[in-house]
């Protein structure tokens, strides 16, 4: 059976409880100066690294992301807490900028990508004397916004065929295009069965709290392949952000162009009360 590897897009960082937090007059110009100059940064196509980034939208400043620069504990059920109940999210510490201009020259130096990604929204930020925290975030997508399990999971069915087209690069090694993959109803089943068990149970692995593996879920399931792979993610607000995150990562991606497999199923779960909100479960089967 192939091994499997788990995924975690975003991994919350020294996550804290939030409490209330007060910037001067003088500091909240300097965090009115640098939204201004993210923003404008964001506002034109970019060159990052080895990629070319789109111009995105501007960032909306949201009080209750502003963590305070000494603040530790964790991130995702602090800002839920607080009443921001986050998807996407991040954390960017800075330490030695002096004022607006220095901090933006640092986070436009080694976090472009984090600045560019328009799979944030929302923006916080904070200063003491030259430390400065800024919090990148997407709300956590409801259930009403992701739609019913059917088109979510239709929707990665067209994802994952539309990945498997082309020739692609999985890390170092080449695959080329594959066949599409067909639809089963018992991958997908066992594939909710999972998302729902993550989110209710508020765990992330592959391998289930009473021991199950995905091959145990797929056979309990109804489906009598001889050959299963499974992809997970979590806190991702799209059926796009969670394949986009499978891509990024070299094993996840090798199941997506497996050649040998022929057949998918794939659901989601939400549960707000979990660290993580949303759970995705893409399961692979070949006979």
């Amino acid at each position: 059976m192939r091994p499997f590897a788990r995924s975690l897009r975003l991994v919350p960082l020294f996550p804290v409880a939030l409490m209330p937090f007060l910037a001067s007059p003088a500091q909240a110009g300097d965090e009115r100066q640098l939204l201004a100059a993210i923003n404008d940064y964001r506002t034109h196509s970019q060159r990052c690294e080895w990629r070319t980034f789109r111009a995105a939208p501007p960032l909306v400043l949201k009080s209750n992301l502003a963590l305070p620069v000494e603040y530790r504990g964790e991130l995702r059920r602090g800002l839920r807490d607080a009443g921001y109940p986050a998807g996407e999210v991040r954390t960017i510490r800075l330490s030695g900028a002096r004022d607006a201009k220095a901090a933006f020259r640092m986070l436009s130096g080694d976090y472009c990508e984090d600045l560019l990604d328009r799979q944030v929204s929302d923006i916080g930020i904070s200063r003491s004397g030259n430390q400065w925290r800024v919090v990148l975030a997407q709300p956590m997508a409801t259930a009403a916004q992701l739609g019913d399990a059917r088109s979510a999971g239709q929707a990665l069915l067209a994802q994952v065929n539309a990945a498997r087209a082309k020739p692609r690069m999985c890390g170092w090694k080449r695959f080329a295009a594959a066949r599409p993959l067909t639809w089963s109803s018992a991958l997908g089943s066992a594939a909710q069965q999972h998302s729902r068990s993550m989110a209710k149970r508020d765990y992330f692995s592959h391998e289930g709290p009473d021991g199950d593996s995905p091959f145990d879920r797929a056979r309990a399931a109804g489906y009598r392949g001889k050959q299963v792979g499974e992809n997970i993610a979590a806190g991702q607000g799209s059926p796009r952000a969670a394949m986009d995150s499978w891509l990024a990562s070299p094993g996840h991606c090798a199941n997506l162009m497996n050649p040998r497999f022929t057949q998918v199923g794939a659901a989601y779960a939400s549960e707000t009360r979990s660290e993580n909100g949303i759970y995705w479960t893409m399961m692979f089967g070949a006979p």
